[in-house]
């Protein structure tokens, strides 16, 4: 009942919503008349050469590196302090809980125009956005992994007299230490789709070279560099996934399509890995036993590659974003000069109406976009899943939709579509709408097959057509799941409506970068209003989600 009447509710915020934007089927209709003008324009397409294209794609990959290699290590302190089984006290709790949030609510792309006032435009500012924003979601995972560890080698350790740190390194760590590995390279994985975003607010690599080619109308230009982003994406996604298979020992379970060439190129018969594997463990055990150390096994050896070749990586990572402008070394001068631009916050009282109606058309883009992406993902992750798709062949082609949707960065998609619509909040909720099918569109199908077989077959059993079934029995088991996921898309798309705002798609974003180049009173106070809405936006997320469980 709870599920359903959210549920409902999300429906007419959602209609609301897309009367407020103004989007409407004329103006999708005139933009499918500019689609072949646009592409036109675009061809043939003018590539960068192969030595700017390798160090854009470099510059760009070094300050993905250290802006998230700098997350992975705050995040731990931070997720042992949130972490109700390691937090030494209240206090120390809510204060890691704050820190979480706090870093997680601050939009990357406003981090940077703030970063840039300080230290100047460059790789710097974007390594500072990108890893501060990111000890949010690494440290809330790690927490939550934290949370669920066996207690028992932690008791052992702690009546041995093991101090807290002792058990912590010691019981912990080792039983978290491959989440979190995943975690950090999926936050990678984001973070490279996010830095293309930075580059339209002055961060350098190919995000930089996209906004140059697309203010200037130079289509020709802007589609190759939207291809490289697009080919790196997936690129650095079968990298991520090689190295999770070969340090963690798992395949990648995903289905995108970096996963699935993950899994046919790496693909072994179980049983005799299985049977290799422990002969070899045994083996090692002996020789352990005789030599009196530890022997350099396959795998001992390629872990240890693996460990010295990304400690390698970002050296040269450091190495190469330190080539561009931005430095600390002016850091306290700069930052007095920022202070004075930034504080007091202030704005106009004549500006007083139109920030809430940007802070209210921000709120619509992301209803509209998420109601946009609950409906066509029902649609979709409907013939997705097993148990309700007619036949393979409609299953795999919902499949391969929704990979092909996952793998398009929304920034790339906002910018089709202000082409198409022009400027404005229509062409915002487009891009995350569509982007949210693909995400949105996975999990319908994941919990659609997830529900349980036996009210199915109770309505096959006394005839029910397949329609009837879905209405009656799959669909229901399913609806507290999509709740669910239609609220994390909700609490998602409110962040990305004030980033692609900064490059046309309305609402406050607009607003943001347009006070950062002109006055910086202006913007602080705009970001103390993003902050604001996206904190009670993910308080009403969460207590939504409470209700659920």
């Amino acid at each position: 009942m709870v599920a359903t009447t959210l549920l409902l509710a999300l429906l007419a915020a959602g209609l609301w919503s897309f009367r407020g934007v103004g989007l409407s089927g004329e103006q999708l209709v005139r933009g499918t008349e500019y689609a072949g003008q646009f592409l036109a324009r675009t061809v043939p397409f003018v590539w960068p050469t192969v030595g700017e294209t390798l160090w854009l794609s470099a510059l760009t990959l070094a300050i993905v590196f250290c802006g998230t290699a700098l997350a992975a290590a705050i995040s731990i302190p931070v997720a042992y302090l949130a972490a109700r089984t390691t937090t030494p006290g209240r206090g120390s709790g809510a204060l890691g809980r704050f820190l979480g949030v706090t870093t997680r609510a601050a939009p990357d792309a406003i981090m940077a125009m703030i970063f840039a006032l300080v230290i100047g435009q460059g790789a710097l500012a974007g390594v500072l956005a990108l890893g501060i924003h990111s000890i949010g979601m690494i440290s809330k995972l790690t927490a939550d992994a934290i949370e669920q560890i066996d207690e028992g080698p932690v008791r052992a350790l702690r009546a041995a007299g093991a101090s807290r740190a002792q058990q912590f390194w010691g019981g912990v760590w080792p039983q978290v230490l491959p989440a979190y590995i995943a975690i950090v390279l999926h936050r990678a994985d984001i973070n490279l789709r996010v830095s293309v975003i930075l580059g339209f607010v002055g961060v350098a690599g190919l995000g930089q070279q996209l906004s140059h080619a697309m203010q200037t109308l130079n289509y020709r230009e802007a589609m190759p560099y939207a291809i490289i982003i697009f080919v790196l994406c997936v690129a650095f996604e079968v990298v991520s996934a090689l190295i999770r298979r070969s340090l963690l020992g798992a395949q990648p379970a995903g289905r995108s399509i970096a996963h699935r060439l993950v899994r046919r190129v790496t693909s072994d018969p179980a049983d005799a890995s299985n049977v290799a594997r422990a002969a070899a463990s045994r083996e090692a055990r002996v020789r352990q036993g005789r030599a009196g150390r530890i022997p350099w096994t396959p795998d001992r050896r390629r872990q240890a590659g693996l460990i010295w070749g990304t400690t390698l990586v970002l050296a040269v990572s450091v190495v190469i974003a330190a080539t561009q402008g931005s430095s600390f070394a002016y850091f306290w001068k700069n930052l007095g000069i920022a202070a004075a631009r930034l504080w007091p916050p202030s704005l106009a009282q004549e500006k007083w109406g139109e920030v809430a109606l940007a802070l209210l058309e921000t709120v619509q883009i992301a209803f509209a976009a998420t109601l946009f992406a609950v409906v066509f993902s029902v649609l979709i992750g409907a013939c997705a899943a097993r148990n309700v798709a007619p036949n393979p062949g409609v299953r795999a082609g919902a499949r391969l939709t929704l990979i092909v949707i996952r793998g398009l960065p929304e920034l790339l998609l906002a910018l089709f579509f202000i082409i198409l619509t022009g400027l404005g909040p229509g062409a915002a909720v487009l891009a995350l709408g569509i982007g949210g099918i693909g995400l949105l569109g996975k999990l319908v199908a994941d919990s659609l097959e997830e529900v349980s077989p036996g009210p199915e077959r109770a309505l096959t059993a006394v005839g029910a057509s397949r329609t009837q079934v879905f209405a009656g029995a799959t669909f229901p088991q399913a609806v507290p799941a999509f709740v669910g996921h239609t609220l994390y898309l909700l609490d998602t798309n409110i962040r990305s409506a004030t980033v692609l705002g900064i490059v046309g798609g309305g609402g406050i974003g607009y607003m943001l970068s347009s006070a950062a180049r002109i006055n910086q009173h202006e913007l602080l106070f705009l970001l103390l209003c993003v902050l604001v809405i996206v904190f009670l936006v993910e308080g009403l997320s969460s207590w939504l989600r409470r209700l659920l469980a």
